[in-house]
């Protein structure tokens, strides 16, 4: 019986061969999933006790809510943390759930591991994303104040506060697939200590 390369292991790492379990999927996509409801509840939970504090309500309209032009530092932290706290919560809640793996070397568990926490922190991502899109197609069907009036100045002012959002946001997102990599890492570490 021939052996094929990408079958054979690397006899440094694994002296007795190739693990019983091998064979198996590396993905849980059930933890990985479990995984996204935590995060986007948090998201969820975090972003309505922002708008209490009012660091989340902003609207382009005179007279409703926060301006378009007054995006503060403190709602882009707060948009920061929560989206860190928020992956962080994802990443270890997948690492966690996880199925366990025997007899794999610990550099492929730790792996293993922290793809599990950036791929949460992706798909929560990207239903957010999803439904962020959906909700601005819908709000853009409600019909235009009448005493909307729009000079250069509130203009340029809103054109600010979008290239500061984004700014704060495009940062958010880096770090917080580092972060749910790492909680991905530690959920999975804290798992394999328990039998």
């Amino acid at each position: 019986m021939a052996i094929h390369p990408q079958s054979s292991v690397d006899p440094v790492l694994y002296p007795i061969g190739a693990p019983e379990n091998a064979g198996g999927s590396a993905l849980s996509w059930s933890a990985i999933a479990a995984g996204t409801v935590g995060a986007i509840a948090l998201t969820l939970a975090l972003m309505a006790l922002g708008s209490a504090f009012g660091l989340a309500s902003v609207s382009p309209w005179p007279g409703v809510g926060a301006r378009a032009t007054t995006f503060t530092i403190e709602a882009g932290i707060w948009l920061i943390a929560t989206q860190w706290f928020s992956a962080a919560l994802g990443g270890y809640l997948a690492g966690r759930l996880r199925v366990r793996w025997h007899g794999l070397y610990s550099d492929e568990i730790l792996f293993r591991d922290t793809a599990h926490g950036f791929l949460t922190w992706a798909t929560a991502t990207v239903l957010m994303a999803a439904v962020a899109v959906a909700a601005t197609a819908l709000s853009s069907l409600a019909a235009n104040p009448v005493d909307a009036t729009v000079t250069a100045e509130t203009v340029d002012a809103a054109r600010k506060a979008a290239a500061a959002f984004a700014g704060f946001g495009g940062l958010s997102l880096i770090i917080g697939a580092f972060v749910g990599s790492v909680g991905g890492a530690i959920g999975g570490r804290l798992r394999d200590l328990h039998p």
